[in-house]
């Protein structure tokens, strides 16, 4: 039996966990229509994805693109064997997202102490006191609970993060109960080694956690720290459907992995993501449709690698002047 490495992966599961629908449309200009949203949820359903993270229970003010979350989670379909997630900010978000029949909480602080303030409005130990509210508030409720914790690999305003810093905030969730906790590349400046290292530290420190890993492409390195992370034993991935995403806080950054993108490489490598690639790219497809303007995927624009297109027109003649000038 071919043992697994990085470069071949012998059929190992690596869980690919959707935020497009979250983290890439509440980017948009363009609100979706909500029976668009569930379309599309339902579709991402279908092709397998572990997880999706289907909307964020937000003041409709502060992200109007998802003023629909109760609607949308309560009309999915949901498939057995995914996860339905949603973003919470507090007590309040929690309890509408409980009401909607939510899977998972997702909790988002930053490592940051500058970020925080700018993305949050609020210090760390504020955010941290109002999520440990939410993790209080969810004891006893049949839903999980998992924290992002962003900038892990870096502040576009601060520089390096300290791994000692972003490791004493992973500590004081798991006090509180927390098993779910997602490394964040928030703002694309993570490079391989880096990963690879945080990764490996994390995992033997945290045994009993589920760690997610969630990249951002800004530096055209998002592809390479998935593998870097998967060499370091990670098996749980954040993507995002076209490439969507974005942060504010980081000029010129650029959205989170693309799920088709990362599908299609590890399939390549024989790596069992669970999912259905050609159900993948057809609702990536719909994207620039219903937001009105192109993804970043490179599938949806030039196909799978073994995609095979038509040979040019006139080849036959091409190829009868070619044997001519053989014969001669």
């Amino acid at each position: 039996m071919t043992a697994s490495t990085v470069w071949q992966g012998a059929r190992r599961r690596i869980h690919l966990q959707e935020v497009g629908t979250r983290d890439g449309l509440q980017m948009e200009q363009t609100f979706v229509p909500t029976s668009d949203k569930i379309a599309l949820v339902n579709a991402l359903s279908q092709a397998g994805l572990s997880k999706i993270e289907v909307t964020a229970f937000v003041s409709p003010s502060a992200i109007p693109a998802l003023r629909d979350a109760e609607i949308v989670m309560r009309e999915i379909e949901r498939r057995p064997g995914t996860v339905y997630s949603a973003l919470v900010p507090n007590v309040r978000g929690a309890e509408r997202a409980i009401e909607a029949r939510t899977d998972e909480l997702n909790l988002v602080m930053s490592t940051s102490a500058t970020h925080n303030l700018a993305n949050l409005r609020m210090t760390r130990e504020q955010s941290f006191a109002a999520l440990a509210q939410v993790v209080a508030a969810a004891q006893g409720a049949p839903v999980a609970l998992n924290i992002s914790l962003s900038c892990v690999f870096g502040c576009p305003m601060e520089g390096d993060v300290a791994q000692s810093e972003v490791f004493a905030w992973v500590q004081r969730f798991v006090d509180l109960g927390v098993t779910g906790v997602t490394l964040c590349d928030t703002t694309g400046m993570a490079y391989p080694a880096q990963v690879a290292a945080l990764t490996a530290a994390a995992r033997e420190r945290w045994p009993e956690v589920r760690f997610t890993l969630h990249f951002h492409n800004t530096r055209g390195m998002g592809l390479a720290n998935v593998l870097a992370a998967i060499d370091a034993g990670a098996t749980l991935f954040d993507t995002s459907l076209g490439g969507l995403g974005g942060c504010p806080y980081a000029p010129g950054a650029t959205g989170n992995v693309c799920t088709e993108e990362v599908a299609h490489a590890l399939a390549l490598m024989d790596f069992d993501t669970g999912l259905d690639e050609a159900l993948v790219i057809a609702a990536a497809a719909r994207l620039p449709a219903l937001i009105g303007h192109d993804i970043p995927s490179q599938i949806v624009k030039a196909g799978r690698r073994l995609d095979l297109h038509a040979v040019p027109a006139g080849f036959a003649e091409i190829r009868e002047r070619a044997l001519a000038r053989s014969a001669t």
